[in-house]
């Protein structure tokens, strides 16, 4: 009996980290790395760091607890670590809450043995933003392409939906136009024509404009024959009920002008009667 083979277990994915490009100052290098997804000491240990002589590190994501007001305040956990360099931890906290980022970042410091006062700092800060914004411009980037890419899925599926509408929206036109040749046969009194058999439209390979430019001119069409249809069907009643019944309405008419002579009759009696003197 053969012995199936097993499935190789599929690779995880490994965590995102932006870096920084290196800064030089005198005998001290610096490096920033930020990630939205590993943890401070996941991002301090990463190897390129490992001969670093300072790991200063700050975080802020977002807290398991609920806000009393959810939908309008957001609560973060958020702390740092020195890690030898004293009040750059603070400082890359506060570079996170004014970036609004959430992750962590990390800034390496190679310390040379010579000491480059409070310029360390701003290298630090400039590290961590330039890590930040590296994510930030990917992330915007990755936001764009998902986007473009239910846009696309989006107008497809409503561009299938447009042609379904029009194949059906042309067999009501055919079906009408004949319905109003038999109309207007009827009311002349003449023979149907045959329909002349139409062409099927090819619409899969028009695009989402030009196809909803052409569902509004169906649209137009079909109002248009709808009106015409209307308009014959009054002009038949017309017809139907003058030779139905041409007895009776040649009688009200009579009827009709026996009505306005009397009342011309009684007009004039009034107007004498008014012109006569005591």
């Amino acid at each position: 009996m053969a012995l199936k083979r097993e499935r190789s277990a599929s690779p995880s994915a490994l965590p995102t980290v932006f870096r920084s490009t290196k800064i030089d100052e005198q005998t001290s290098s610096f490096i920033g790395a930020f990630s939205p997804s590993l943890s401070p000491k996941a991002l301090q240990q990463l190897s390129e760091f490992e001969t670093a002589t300072h790991k200063i590190v700050a975080w802020r994501k977002r807290s398991r607890q609920k806000s009393l007001m959810p939908d309008s305040k957001i609560l973060y956990e958020s702390g740092h670590d020195d890690d030898g360099e004293k009040w750059a931890g603070g400082r890359l906290q506060n570079v996170l809450n004014d970036t609004q980022a959430e992750g962590v970042v990390v800034v390496a410091r190679w310390y040379g043995g010579q000491n480059i006062g409070p310029i360390r700092f701003t290298h630090i800060e400039n590290c961590a933003k330039q890590a930040i914004w590296k994510w930030k411009v990917a992330s915007t980037q990755l936001e764009q392409e998902a986007a473009g890419k239910k846009q696309k899925v989006d107008d497809e599926a409503k561009r299938k939906e447009l042609v379904r509408n029009l194949q059906e929206r042309d067999f009501n036109i055919f079906t009408l136009r004949k319905l109003l040749a038999e109309k207007k046969a009827k009311l002349e009194d003449q023979d149907v024509a045959p329909p002349t058999p139409q062409k099927p439209q090819v619409y899969d390979k028009m695009t989402l404009e030009a196809l909803s430019r052409v569902d509004k001119a169906r649209d137009a069409t079909i109002a248009f024959i709808l009106k015409q249809i209307d308009k014959v069907e009054d002009e038949l009643k017309l017809v139907e009920a003058l030779e139905d019944d041409p007895q009776n309405l040649w009688k009200d008419a009579e009827d009709a002008r026996k009505e306005v002579e009397e009342q011309q009759k009684e007009g004039k009696g009034k107007e004498a009667a008014q012109s006569t003197p005591e």
